[in-house]
């Protein structure tokens, strides 16, 4: 859990472009996002197979 805390941070400096996360490992992923609060700037794309890349938009999606 750690490891994906340290990625969500990342993302949101811009030290990275995206995070892929398994399809395994998606749910959770998915519960430490929702509890950050600049959840709504996270952007996910599922790819074929069920892994999922996160981007982060400088605007937040409605």
């Amino acid at each position: 859990m750690e490891k994906y805390k340290n990625m969500i941070e990342q993302l949101k400096k811009g030290e990275i472009n995206s995070i892929e996360i398994p399809k395994e490992e998606f749910l959770q992923f998915r519960e430490l996002l929702v509890k950050d609060e600049m959840f709504k700037h996270f952007r996910g794309e599922a790819k074929q197979g069920g892994d999922v890349i996160f981007t982060f938009l400088d605007k937040p999606r409605s």
